[in-house]
Formats: structure tokens, sequence, C-alpha cells
């Protein structure tokens, strides 16, 4: 059962309800935008809205209680465009080749493959890198990925 004293409550102003109404009538778009949309609609606390129960929600949409609660979470920390869209990762890769390396790269590419070989093979290659000690370590599909790009 829900606890009486939620820590996020979903209260939708008119203009919110209305845009949610018409995003899910339409129904085009993302389905987690739409189920989204839909945890909302039924959650909502204020006079106009249902105010349903997480579990009533996740019975009728066919979701996961906990998807409930960190939706209506998201709502009150973040807003109701952030709730609605994917959020991009927050992560950023160092890149292993820089211009440097990558010339580097290329030019092994271009040298005479190893005894036994007639050429280079992404392994080899990336194996190359780290006895020249260019870099620590790399895999082979960084140095596909690089040639791809310079190709």
């Amino acid at each position: 059962m829900d606890r009486p004293n939620k820590r996020y409550v979903v209260r939708l102003e008119a203009e919110e309800r209305e845009g949610l109404h018409r995003l899910v009538s339409v129904g085009k778009g993302a389905a987690r935008k739409l189920t989204r949309a839909r945890i909302l609609l039924q959650a909502d606390q204020s006079g106009d809205g249902p105010g349903w129960t997480d579990e009533r929600i996740a019975e009728g949409l066919g979701v996961n209680v906990r998807t409930i609660e960190s939706v209506r979470r998201q709502l009150v920390e973040e807003g109701l465009e952030t709730t609605l869209e994917r959020r991009r990762p927050r992560r950023e890769y160092e890149r292993r080749l820089d211009g440097t390396k990558e010339a580097k790269l290329v030019a092994v590419c271009c040298s005479k493959p190893p005894d036994g070989r007639k050429r280079w093979t992404l392994r080899l290659l990336a194996d190359r890198l780290v006895e020249l000690r260019v870099v620590d370590s790399i895999s082979y599909e960084t140095v596909r990925r690089t040639l791809q790009k310079t190709s």
C-alpha cells in the first residue's frame, strides 16, 4: 500500500496536464516518454488529477513500482522536460589516440608488415603501438575506429 506521506508528490499545473494529455493522445514518440507521461498523469495529486497509488499505476501500465517512484522523484527534483526526455550520458571518455599518436599509427600501417605476414592486422597494429610505447595499452577496436575515421 502507498505510504500516506510520500516524499515526492506529483502536482501538475493545468497546462502541464494538457500537454501530457496531448502527447499521450497523439501516441507518437518514444515508448519511454509516453509511459512516463502516463505515469505522471495518473500520479497527479492536484485537484484535477486522479491521484492513483503507485501500485495501481504499476498494475495499470505494466511497469515496476520502483519506476514510478523514480519518475516521481525526477519530476520534483529536475522538472517535467527532464523527466520526459532521455538523459544524455554524463561520462566522458579520454581519447587514447590524439593527433600525434594517430599519425604514428598511420605510419606503422604504412610500414612493412612483420616477417611472415602479408599485411597488418588490427591486433598486430595494437601490439606494435604498445611495443613502440606510443600507448600503455590499446584495444584493436580502438585501432579500427581510428583507422576508419582517418581513411
